[in-house]
């Protein structure tokens, strides 16, 4: 069997993951303007939620599902409410709230890890041959992780382009001054993208539990990989997240092509260090005007 067809098949699988951890993290950079750690917390929580709804209670996959991403929302609208919008309140610089979201998911991380311990946790979904698709053996659930992100995205294009909602938020996001002016309220506009890339990171979450164990410490790696699809992207550019999101899928597992498998993370980390060192606003990404008069 041609290994081609496979590799690009686990690349847009694990784009697909990243796309939506960097579609949050644009989301909400756009009027947050810092990075949010916190992401992960999020990310943590929707694949917990639906792991105690789905084998704990005993729920539906779906409503487990369902449940899982509220309860991911409801934490990333918490947390803006209750630590950012108090220290942004309080003029703080943009690296006490970088380090507060730190703090908000560390802390979160521990809860999980006294809630459910630190053994492995899985859905123990049955196991189901892998199908053949276009050359590639994909198993039912990973075809559901392909094909969910692009409807999530759609659903997301949807919003922001046709509505009314979705057009104030881009304008805020755009130039906060103006927004304003033009009668924007840009603090319930902060909240609903808080809302918006909370739910995106519940999703990835859940979607990666479905396929893997769950761990305490599965956070940080998913917040780094989302991290830097949104910088090869371009930050605050949620279309040009996405796409990095797919860009860094296909470029780690393109890359066990030709390294160890062990490799894969360290390929997205030095891809990570060349975009901060030779283009930092990513692909598709502009420097910020201040950066550009400054």
């Amino acid at each position: 069997m041609d290994i081609l067809p496979q590799l690009i098949m686990n690349g847009l699988i694990a784009g697909s993951v990243y796309a939506l951890m960097a579609a949050g993290f644009s989301l909400m950079y756009g009027l947050q303007r810092f990075m949010n750690v916190a992401h992960g917390a999020t990310y943590l929580v929707g694949a917990f939620a639906a792991y105690a709804c789905a084998r704990l209670a005993g729920m539906p996959l779906a409503l487990s599902f369902a449940i899982a991403v509220l309860v991911a929302t409801g934490l990333g609208v918490a947390i803006n409410q209750l630590v950012y919008v108090p220290l942004q309140r309080q003029k703080e610089k943009d690296r006490a709230l970088l380090l507060a979201s730190f703090g908000v998911f560390l802390l979160v991380e521990a809860i999980i890890l006294m809630v459910f311990g630190a053994d492995v946790k899985s859905f123990g979904l049955p196991v189901r041959k892998g199908m053949d698709v276009l050359g590639a053996v994909v198993t039912p659930v990973q075809l559901v992780i392909i094909l969910a992100a692009p409807l999530v995205f759609l659903g997301l294009w949807l919003f922001l382009y046709r509505t009314r909602t979705g057009t104030a938020l881009r304008a805020a996001a755009d130039n906060e001054a103006i927004a304003r002016t033009m009668g924007v309220n840009v603090r319930a506009m902060t909240t609903l993208t808080t809302a918006l890339g909370s739910a995106l990171a519940g999703v990835a979450g859940i979607l990666v539990a479905l396929e893997q164990n769950l761990e305490h410490s599965m956070g940080l790696p998913a917040v780094l990989k989302g991290l830097t699809a949104a910088i090869i992207g371009g930050i605050g550019n949620v279309p040009a997240a996405i796409l990095g999101g797919y860009l860094l899928g296909l470029a780690e597992n393109l890359g066990i092509w030709y390294l160890p498998s062990g490799y894969k993370d360290a390929i997205a980390f030095v891809i990570l260090i060349l975009f901060l060192l030779v283009r930092p606003q990513g692909f598709f990404g502009t420097r910020r005007r201040e950066e550009a008069g400054g």
